[in-house]
């Protein structure tokens, strides 16, 4: 009944290049996207994506990871916070 959808992945080198396009071509968003066959949104988050790194605003991959890590266990202890304040409680 509920099919999961399935998106494409692109490989980071095509992202590159695709924003390539639009930064050193001067192609717009829209006509690089569709010389490309993607979708104009994905295109201007790629190149959002890139501009933030450049910048150095964006996080890199390890980083990303390290945080998911640091969230994730920062709920489990407010859960086990909230757990024990209940039993002295």
């Amino acid at each position: 009944m509920g099919q999961k959808r399935s998106y494409k992945r692109y490989p980071k080198e095509f992202k590159e290049e695709a924003v390539a396009l639009i930064r050193d071509q001067g192609y717009s968003v829209p006509e690089a996207a569709k010389a490309l066959g993607v979708a104009s949104n994905l295109l201007y988050r790629w190149k959002d994506q890139q501009e933030a790194l450049s910048v150095g605003s964006g996080l890199a991959e390890e980083e990303r990871t390290e945080l998911q890590r640091l969230r994730k266990e920062n709920k489990t202890l407010r859960m086990e916070k909230e757990i024990l304040q209940g039993a002295l409680g």
